[in-house]
This record gives structure tokens, C-alpha cells and sequence, in this order.
């Protein structure tokens, strides 16, 4: 149990009748109209405003996250705006809900491994990479564990995301030994399972993060806030353009053809 505080405190933000602080800015005049929307959340995460290189890849990192389609968390979002149209909210958290290890949190997953595997107090010693990536692949396969980062149902043998997040990374100072090491994983674990295993997006963002010095429990939340943007157009769409009735009648009736009694 933590220490009971004497008196609660929070640096994040704070009012009074006339003034709105966040992160020590005045949000009217030095955050209004100055700060991108991505900058305010390295801002709230990082304890600063981001230099003009890390704004650009921490921008491209929760871009990337905002969309992918017709996804199961989308899926989710759209079923439940249909059963509760007037709970938008209820219907973003429910797609939400669905960001776990398999989907988007795996960036979290990603970012661990690599920490765990490289500490940060071993960057610039000259650690052997390969060697790292060889032990990291061998102890997974043994215990029957996937490499989180890596492999993509659809994109093969290239997420098409990953080379430019790295190439951004890159132009901007923040593809070192993390992102090295992700792209040794991804080479060892193509050689020891003979098939293609591309670094996923979220392998690429978990690796970046650990660039940033990003605390690995705190990745899966870049995912939770660009996807809520996400989720927001895709009821957006449900509204004018639904989808969601069909994909439940339309299920029902697929199960009732297959499994019902006149499939027997």
C-alpha cells in the first residue's frame, strides 16, 4: 500500500476564476493555438513540450494508431452504438475494451520485451545485439510464447507502416539500439521459424517508445487515446451509413444455415 499523503496534489493541471494551467502553461496563450493535439499528449506524458523532431515522430506514432479499418474493437463500437445511440461514450469504451495484447496493446508488450532484453543501462556498451535477439527467440520458443511486435494477419512481408515510422525515427534522432534490436528479433525469429514474421506496426511503435525513455506500462495508452479518434468516425459513419444491423443479421443467419436444424 502506498504512504498515506498528507496533502493531495497533482502537477498535471489545475483553475482558478481566471486561469487554466497544464504542465505549468497557461492553456489560453501558450497552449491555445500553439500545440497540436499530439503535442499536448507527449506534453501530459513526458513532463515537457517535445522538441520539434520528437513532435514529429511522436505525432507519426498516434496517427498511425488512429485507424485500421473494420477491426473488432470498430465492430464493437458500431454494435454498440446500434443497441445505445444515445450513449456515444458507452460505445467508444466498448471498442476500447478490445485494445489488449492481440490488438494495439501489443505495442505495451513490445515495448517490455525490449526493455527487459536491453536495460537501459546497458545502451552504449556495446551490447551484442544478435546474441540478445537469439537468446530473446530461443526462450519464447521454448516456452511456447510469441514475440509480441512481430507477424500480421494481412500485412505480409511488409507492414507497410513500419518502414516509414522507422524512416521517420530515423530522420528525426530516435532510431538507436531499441529499434536495432527489433528489426535482430525480427531476423532470428524468421530464421529459427522459416517464414515471414514482419515487424507489425505496433513492434515498430513499441521500439520507439523505448526511444522516447517511455515507461512500457504507460505505451498501450497512446494506442487507447488515438483510437478513441478513430472510434468516433467510425459511429460517425454508423450513423449516416450503418453497418452494424446487417453484420448482426447477417451472422445470425450464417450460424442458422450452418448450424441450425436444416443443416442436419
Amino acid at each position: 500500500m502506498p504512504k498515506r499523503k498528507d496533502k493531495l496534489t497533482s502537477d498535471i493541471g489545475w483553475s482558478t476564476p481566471d486561469q487554466i494551467t497544464v504542465r505549468g502553461l497557461d492553456l489560453p496563450s501558450e497552449i491555445l493555438g500553439e500545440m497540436n493535439l499530439g503535442d499536448l499528449a507527449f506534453l501530459l506524458t513526458a513532463h515537457r513540450k517535445p522538441s520539434p523532431e520528437e513532435s514529429k515522430v511522436f505525432n507519426a506514432i498516434v496517427i498511425t494508431l488512429v485507424e485500421h479499418g473494420i477491426t473488432p474493437s470498430a465492430m464493437v463500437a458500431r454494435l454498440t452504438y446500434m443497441g445505445a445511440p444515445e450513449s456515444l461514450q458507452a460505445a467508444v469504451a466498448a471498442g476500447l475494451n478490445g485494445l489488449g495484447t492481440v490488438f494495439v496493446g501489443s505495442m505495451e508488450g513490445a515495448a517490455r520485451l525490449l526493455y527487459e532484453a536491453l536495460p537501459a543501462e546497458r545502451l552504449g556498451t556495446g551490447a551484442d545485439l544478435e546474441a540478445i535477439a537469439k537468446e530473446v527467440v530461443a526462450d519464447h520458443a521454448a516456452r511456447g510464447q510469441i514475440l509480441p511486435g512481430l507477424g500480421h494477419p494481412l500485412h505480409k512481408p511488409v507492414d507497410p507502416r513500419t518502414p516509414r515510422l522507422f524512416e521517420i525515427a530515423a530522420q528525426n534522432g530516435l532510431s538507436g539500439e531499441y529499434v536495432a534490436l527489433m528489426q535482430c528479433l525480427q531476423r532470428e525469429a524468421e530464421a529459427a521459424r522459416g517464414k515471414a514474421l514482419p515487424i507489425n506496426a505496433t513492434g515498430a511503435i513499441g521500439a520507439i517508445c523505448c526511444e522516447f525513455g517511455f515507461p512500457w506500462q504507460i505505451v498501450r495508452g497512446f494506442g487507447v487515446m488515438a483510437r478513441s479518434i478513430g472510434l468516433v468516425g467510425h459511429i460517425l459513419e454508423e450513423r449516416s451509413d450503418p453497418i452494424a444491423f446487417e453484420l448482426w443479421q447477417r451472422t445470425e443467419e450464417e450460424i442458422l444455415r450452418n448450424s441450425g436444424p436444416q443443416s442436419r
